[in-house]
C-alpha cells in the first residue's frame, strides 16, 4: 500500500519504520527537517508526501499542527485526490476532529482518529493498541496497517470517538500517576524508603500498569522521555477544554495541570512526565 506518513518523533518514527518493513511503499515527511526513516523516501513539503498516497497517516504533536498541516499553506487537503483516507493518530480535542473530518468529506476525502496507547517501547515493538473511530468501512480498509504497526485495535465508535476515549485514558494515568508520586513523597518524609513502598505497591491490589512502567524510573531517577511532559501536557488542557464544551468538572484534573505548569517551568517538558514527582519533592523540602 502507498503511505505518507506525517510525523517523525516518539511514536512518529517507529511506526512508520514497522510499515516499511511490513512492505509497504512509505513517503515520509516531518515539520523540523533532519529525520528520517530507513527504507522511506523522504519528501521535503507535506503536499509533495502525499501526492499519489492511498493512505496518509497523521502523528503530529497538537490540534493545531494537525490543522496547519491539513488546511494551511500548501496543504495537504489541497493536494489530496477524491478517495484518500487520512489516518489521525495524533492526540487533538474531539470536537475539532470532527470538524475536520466534515471539511474533508466535502472533497471527497476520508478522516478517521486512530490515536494510540503503549509508549515508546510498543510503537518500537509494533505492539501499539490503537483507539479507532469513524466508519466500518474505512477501518476495515486500514487493518493490514494496524497490523503492522499494532497488536490491537478497538474502534470506540464513529468518527471523534477515538480521540475522546484516548483523553479520558490519559486523564486515568495523569491521576494515577499522581497518586503515585504523592504517595512515595510523602513515605519518604515519613521515614519510610521508596524501595520497600515500591514492593508492597507491587505485591498489593495498588499493582497497576502505570507503577510497573513508572516506579523503576523514579527509583532512578532517570527521566529519559517515553511520554514527554510537554505532551501529557497538553493531554490534560484537552481533557479541561473537552471537558468545559460539554459541562463536565473535572477538579482533580485540574489540581494535577498546575503540577505540570510548575514542573514546566522547571525546564522539564522535554522530560518524562514522571519528572513532575520533583515539583512534589521540592514542595516537600526533599530537593532542592
Amino acid at each position: 500500500m502507498r503511505i505518507a506518513f506525517l510525523g517523525l518523533g516518539i511514536m512518529g518514527a517507529p511506526m512508520a519504520a514497522n510499515l516499511v518493513k511490513a512492505g509497504h511503499q512509505v513517503t515520509t515527511w516531518n515539520r523540523s527537517p533532519g529525520r528520517a526513516v530507513g527504507g522511506a523516501v523522504a519528501a521535503s513539503t507535506a503536499a509533495a508526501a502525499v501526492h499519489d498516497a492511498e493512505v496518509i497517516w497523521f502523528c503530529v504533536s497538537d490540534t493545531n499542527a494537525v490543522e496547519d498541516v491539513l488546511f494551511g499553506s500548501g496543504s495537504v487537503a489541497d493536494a489530496l485526490k477524491s478517495g484518500a483516507i487520512i489516518a489521525d493518530s495524533s492526540t487533538i480535542l474531539p470536537s475539532a476532529s470532527l470538524r475536520f473530518a466534515q471539511q474533508l468529506r466535502a472533497k471527497g476525502i476520508e478522516y478517521v482518529d486512530v490515536p494510540v496507547t503503549g509508549s515508546k517501547t510498543g510503537a518500537e515493538n509494533g505492539e501499539l493498541i490503537f483507539i479507532v473511530g469513524g466508519s466500518e468501512n474505512v477501518l476495515e480498509k486500514l487493518h493490514p496497517l494496524f497490523a503492522a504497526m499494532g497488536k490491537k485495535v478497538v474502534r470506540v465508535g464513529e468518527q471523534g470517538k477515538g480521540v475522546a476515549a484516548k483523553i479520558c485514558m490519559n486523564l486515568n494515568i495523569g491521576l494515577i500517576y499522581e497518586g503515585l508520586a504523592e504517595g512515595l513523597v510523602l513515605a519518604r518524609k515519613l521515614g519510610v524508603a521508596p524501595e520497600k513502598l515500591s514492593e508492597l505497591i507491587m505485591a498489593s491490589m495498588l499493582r497497576s500498569g502505570v507503577a510497573e512502567y513508572k516506579l523503576p524510573v523514579i527509583l532512578a531517577q532517570d527521566f529519559t522521555p517515553n511520554f514527554p511532559l510537554r505532551l501529557m501536557h497538553k493531554d490534560l488542557r484537552l481533557m479541561l477544554e473537552a471537558a468545559k464544551e460539554v459541562g463536565v468538572q473535572l477538579p482533580g484534573t485540574e489540581a494535577v495541570e498546575k503540577i505540570y505548569t510548575e514542573c514546566a517551568r522547571n525546564g522539564h517538558d522535554d522530560d518524562d512526565y514522571a519528572a513532575t514527582i520533583t515539583v512534589l519533592e521540592k514542595m516537600a523540602s526533599l530537593s532542592s
